[in-house]
């Protein structure tokens, strides 16, 4: 192994996960980014409860209370998707931030560097996704095209989830 080399660990239980979908029009069944990021979730070590999949409309309040539901529980992870843009109904950064700790400033600057340069152009630059943690939690929050999923679960959470984890409880 190189000096440059990283090593992932891998956690000896299943991650607990919450997915929260914000849209004013999505349901079960037609909430394509929650339901494709609970998909890929699935291909780690995660679990997600019934109880942990929500969908929530574009409400700064109603947001932050479905947050802090999750964040009482034994939940390792939220994956928030939808309401990310700069359209005036778009809070879900604003009820996020309010709630993190600390910030993984990487995680937004990554996540449009990639957007940029797989197919988004100079429009990535419209994304607020943010990362961060609350205690020893994680929340990422996604735009929540299928496009924003695939990419930031397939190259930046799943990747460093056990990683990140490990590193706020040890």
């Amino acid at each position: 192994m190189t000096k440059n080399e990283h090593v992932n660990v891998k956690l000896d239980r299943d991650i607990q996960c919450a997915v929260l979908t914000v849209s004013d029009t999505r349901t079960p069944e037609t909430d394509k980014g929650g339901n494709l990021a609970k998909e890929l979730l699935s291909e780690i070590n995660v679990e997600i409860k019934p109880e942990h999949y929500a969908i929530v409309k574009d409400d700064k309040q109603a947001i932050t209370e479905q947050l802090q539901q999750w964040l009482a529980e034994d939940v390792d992870v939220i994956i928030t998707t939808g309401g990310t843009g700069i359209a005036q109904r778009d809070v879900t950064i604003e009820a996020v931030t309010s709630l993190l700790s600390k910030e993984i400033e990487g995680f937004g600057e990554l996540f449009r560097y990639l957007s940029y340069a797989e197919d988004v152009g100079t429009r990535a630059l419209l994304s607020r996704a943010v990362a961060g943690t609350v205690g020893e939690q994680l929340i990422f929050s996604v735009p929540g095209s299928t496009g924003a999923v695939k990419l930031a679960m397939n190259k930046l959470i799943k990747p460093e989830l056990n990683h990140l984890i490990h590193e706020l409880t040890k």
